[in-house]
This record gives C-alpha cells, structure tokens and sequence, in this order.
C-alpha cells in the first residue's frame, strides 16, 4: 500500500442510495429524490474544509435493463445542479452499471470505483474517507486504503462481518460524519451545527 502523499488531497468518497439520498432502488426519476436528512449541512461543512467530494455507486439497473445510461447521467447532472445550489460542488461522479455477478472490479465492494477517481483527480487514498450506509461502502474504502464511516441507518441487512469491513466510526447522518472526520483529521475540534 502507497505512502500518504501530502501533496496529493484528501478526499471524501460518498455512496449515493440510502447515503447521499433516500433509497429508492432502482429510481433515475429525480422527482423522486430527496436527501437524507443533515446531507447538505454535512457536505457542505467538508466542501468548506477543502475536501474534494466524491460519489460511488453500484447502479446495476442498466446492466438489468431498468434504465439506460443516458438516464442515469440526466440524474447524475440534476443531482450535481441541487448541490451546487446548496454551495456543494462534487468533484466526481463515478458509477458502476454492471450486474452483481458481473465479476467486474468497480461493483462495491470491489475499489475499483475509488481508485479510478484517484488517478483521475490525484486524490491521496491513505487519507481519504469512504462514506456510506452498508459494509460493502466500508470494504471497497478498506480495500482502496481509505478509513471509513457507516451511517447506521439500518440499511445494512447481512451484517457478514470481516476486518475490511470494521468501520473506523458509526454515525447517524452525514452531518455526523462530516464532522467526525474533521475531528479525526485533526482540522476542527468541534462544530457548531448549521440550521440550515
């Protein structure tokens, strides 16, 4: 596993579905989508921090025929118009439409997500954080070399335990997050909280 590479940044990795906004499985309607709650307030308070934004999402309703990929970046783009008018600005998007039986190396748990959006954005992977509401988020962090936090949210139903899938911190929404790997990071001891 690489150094840290302090001239490289630190970044934010975040799941989509049930992390970012409600789970509605399958939905590429954004009349459909809404935020989970303290989202924007968390993203906001790491964007403000100077952490590059990261989504990674499994989407295999293109693989299974629910929608296609142009449906899924119409999506993508109303998603990233929202947050920036909040003061959000995501620095990727990255997406996995296979199958889960596809085998391929980007399906969380698999890095491949995280690693793609590193090269590509010179993002240093041993300092970043992967935020997400399953222990598939946390393993593909893990297996990236990120730390990680689970939103225990009750979206995680398996519980199949292993070392790579041991969250760092368990919080309850991303404004938690948010200000737990602040805390970590040593970039803030504590936050006020937004009422926004």
């Amino acid at each position: 596993m690489p150094e840290p590479n302090p001239r490289r940044r630190r970044a934010v990795f975040i799941d989509k579905d049930g992390t970012l906004v409600e789970n509605v499985p399958y939905n590429v309607d954004p009349s459909l989508v809404t935020f989970t709650p303290h989202a924007m307030q968390g993203l906001r308070l790491l964007s403000q921090h100077g952490y590059p934004l990261v989504v990674v999402s499994n989407q295999p309703g293109v693989a299974l025929g629910y929608f296609d990929e142009a449906a899924l970046a119409g999506l993508r783009m109303v998603l990233m118009v929202r947050l920036a008018s909040h003061g959000v600005r995501l620095a990727g998007f990255r997406c996995c439409p296979h199958a889960p039986d596809a085998g391929c190396s980007c399906r969380k748990p698999a890095p491949g997500l995280l690693l793609q959006a590193a090269a590509d954005l010179d993002l240093d992977l041993q300092r970043s954080w992967m935020v997400g509401d399953i222990l598939d988020d946390v393993e593909a962090g893990h297996r990236a070399g990120c730390r990680s936090v689970l939103l225990d949210v009750g979206n995680e139903t398996q519980w199949k335990r292993s070392p790579l899938r041991e969250p760092e911190f368990r919080v309850a929404n991303l404004l938690e997050a948010a200000e737990t790997i602040l805390a970590a990071d040593h970039v803030m001891s504590a936050s006020p909280r937004e009422t926004t």
